[in-house]
């Protein structure tokens, strides 16, 4: 039978604990929700703070090792070289040697119609024979007064005024003597000449041309190079000048003839360095008989140099030119840019080498960003080694 009391609801006490754990639920939801927007917004802070830095890669300097030649460009020059031009004004008569033409020492090259140059030898000439005429009658004068002194029918003042007369018109008589041979010299110009044995490299006249005497009224008639031995100049740049002496030697190479080289030895310097290009001209020789390298052509020089600069590789991008100088940037400890001074030894292009002012061990900026400072904190991207 059922019984007639009622089912009892659930105690107080049982409804308190129920209301405990809900609200201790509760609350650890609420804590770890805030727990993890607190380490999102921390995560979100450092992120955006890390993007605010300048972003860099990081390469270590290279040891070159030590250097035992440098290259450079350079010019050829004929080792004697005369332009020519004429001491006399007429026409071109004729000439007789074009470029390229081989010549000795005194062949003619041209000839030059001299028509005033011939009507002033033949006026200098007539004044001449009038000189040594007056200077005949005067002779015969100063002797007959002479004699005519002993007679007493003179005065010796008379005698002596008809000598200084002689001597006079003999004066004027070697003056003209030597006009004659004045022009008669200059004549011989008319025959243009090589100065030296050689090569004609120029000719800037032809046939009929009027001839100007003098430098200063246009190009030289010719120009003769001795071309046996060519000197060569090249820049060398101030760190190597105390490794240049007499005697050094280098190997010469020319466009024109790949995979072939000549020797070539430094004959002299010009003790001083330029200013505006920081670098000691140089001159070497080399050895032209055959030919086979020509004056004004462009050459490679590359100089053996005694091995004493030591140095470190890193690419070209890394360098700073600023108004203070050349400097690379660098990333100490706390991955903060650091600016060095450096020295250039060698520019290879993509690389350079440095003898100073880093460190095998630094860490170099590879591609500075612009207004980068010193102590400015950065973010290094990677590090690699070149």
């Amino acid at each position: 039978m059922p019984s007639d009391r009622p089912t009892s609801a659930p105690s107080r006490h049982a409804l308190r604990i129920g209301s405990i754990v809900a609200l201790v639920v509760a609350g650890a939801v609420v804590v770890t929700g805030i727990a993890t927007r607190a380490s999102s917004n921390e995560k979100l802070k450092q992120w955006t703070m890390e993007q605010a830095l300048p972003s860099v890669s990081v390469i270590q300097p290279s040891a070159s090792g030590e250097l035992s030649s440098i290259d450079l460009p350079a010019r050829f020059e004929a080792y004697s070289r005369a332009p020519i031009y004429a001491r006399v004004n007429g026409y071109l008569k004729n000439w007789h040697a074009d470029i390229g033409t081989r010549v000795k020492t005194g062949q003619v090259l041209a000839e030059v119609e001299t028509p005033d140059l011939d009507q002033k030898l033949l006026q200098a000439k007539a004044d001449l024979a009038t000189a040594k005429a007056n200077e005949a009658l005067a002779k015969i004068t100063a002797e007959r007064w002479e004699s005519l002194l002993e007679s007493g029918a003179v005065s010796p003042q008379e005698v002596d005024e008809k000598k200084g007369d002689h001597d006079a018109k003999q004066a004027m008589t070697k003056a003209a003597q030597a006009n004659v041979d004045r022009l008669l010299a200059t004549r011989d110009f008319a025959r243009i000449v090589a100065p030296f044995d050689g090569t004609v490299t120029a000719r800037n006249t032809d046939t009929g041309a009027l001839i100007t005497e003098g430098s200063n009224n246009g190009p030289a008639l010719f120009e003769v190079s001795d071309t046996r031995k060519l000197r060569l100049y090249v820049n060398v740049p101030q760190n190597y000048v105390g490794s240049i002496k007499s005697g050094t030697t280098a190997d010469i190479t020319v466009p024109e003839q790949p995979g072939k080289a000549y020797a070539a030895t430094v004959e002299s310097t010009s003790r001083a360095v330029d200013a505006a290009s920081g670098a000691m001209l140089v001159q070497l020789i080399v050895d032209n008989k055959g030919a086979a390298l020509l004056p004004g052509g462009y050459a490679n020089v590359n100089l053996r140099l005694p091995k004493t600069v030591a140095s470190l590789a890193i690419p070209s991008s890394a360098l700073i030119f600023d108004k203070t100088g050349l400097r690379v940037a660098t990333v100490d400890a706390e991955n903060k840019a650091r600016l060095k001074t450096v020295t250039l030894v060698r520019d290879l292009g993509k690389t350079v080498e440095l003898s100073s002012g880093i460190a095998g061990t630094d860490r170099v900026i590879e591609n500075p960003p612009d207004g980068v400072a010193d102590g400015q904190a950065v973010h290094v991207a990677k590090a690699s080694s070149k």
